[in-house]
């Protein structure tokens, strides 16, 4: 969901919302309901959108994520937030304040700009990975143990967090393979698994098999096959978008955006909130992400009109 119309706004926004997922939707609701002008520009394509269900967030557990965006840009549209349909493809300083551009031309400018663009997931070239993602394919214990408990699940060794996560979900499932994909184990990982009760499976991944949209069995390069219902693959999580780099923002070790615990990036005037910014965090962490940045802005703001008015005040 892409805009292919201009949009090209005159008046100059108190805070451009760069996402529409739970941390930018949270982000544009507080700012609204402060009286702040915002608007949020919405490329459509949230990550958790191949999930039925949305889960962990208290008063809409087992939600569709489709419906939760729905329901949280209604809100915020109520308080008079408005949501652009398009995607934002570079950010730039506008004299005090900030200019984003969007891909159907035109641009949002705004005193204040809330990076929550999110992250990608990577996932390994395997046939069946894709396809089966955020149904039989899953990625987080917490959000998907419970839905698969007391089945036959495998772990696919991805990278170092692949272990944790068999060790994790030993407790969610006694019927746990851990499949090596020619990941080389080291002697405390192969201990701790066989002592937890994994079976491991030596070996590289041919693909996954699947009948209707079910799992069948998880396909090895030498022909066996192990059945499986469920498959934890942890992808690379990758930040979406450049708006980052676009403005020089710095960056953790892993990519995502460095903040303080308000959310502020290292260029002022920026924020950034969710996954974009912390890649573990759950639905319900990004927004309370997005709210947080949102009580920044606003009190950056106060200040900001603050020092003008004391200004002007001398001047007179």
């Amino acid at each position: 969901m892409v805009s292919t119309e201009v949009v090209t706004m005159t008046e100059i926004k108190d805070a451009a919302v760069v996402g529409g997922g739970a941390a930018g939707l949270s982000a544009a609701l507080v700012l609204a309901r402060a009286l702040r002008s915002v608007a949020v520009v919405d490329a459509g394509e949230p990550r958790n959108a191949p999930a039925a269900h949305m889960h962990n967030y208290l008063g809409r557990e087992g939600i569709p994520p489709q419906e939760f965006l729905a329901i949280g840009r209604k809100e915020a549209e109520g308080y008079g937030a408005e949501v652009i349909d398009a995607r934002a493809v570079r950010a730039e300083r506008a004299g005090d304040g900030f200019r984003v551009l969007l891909d159907g031309g035109g641009a949002v400018e705004a005193r204040r700009l809330v990076i929550a663009t999110g992250l990608r997931d990577e996932l390994p070239e395997l046939p069946g990975l894709r396809e089966g993602w955020g149904r039989y394919v899953l990625h987080c214990p917490y959000c998907h143990g419970y839905e698969v408990r007391d089945r036959p699940i495998g772990v696919l060794g991805t990278g170092p967090y692949a272990t944790m996560q068999a060790l994790m979900l030993k407790k969610w499932s006694s019927d746990l393979v851990y499949f090596t994909h020619g990941q080389e184990l080291g002697a405390d990982d192969r201990l701790r698994l066989e002592a937890r009760g994994v079976r491991l499976v030596e070996g590289r991944v041919r693909g996954l098999k699947a009948v209707d949209g079910e799992l069948q069995e998880v396909e090895l390069d030498d022909g066996t096959a192990v059945p499986r219902t469920a498959v934890f693959a942890p992808p690379t999580m990758v930040p979406s978008g450049t708006l980052l780099d676009d403005l020089g923002c710095a960056r953790d070790e892993d990519g995502s955006a460095a903040t303080d615990p308000m959310g502020r990036t290292s260029v002022p005037g920026v924020w950034a909130a969710g996954v974009v910014a912390d890649p573990m965090a759950q639905v319900i962490v990004a927004a309370s992400m997005g709210s947080r940045a949102a009580f920044a802005i606003d009190h950056d703001l106060i200040n900001a009109e603050i020092d003008q008015a004391v200004a002007a005040h001398g001047d007179r």
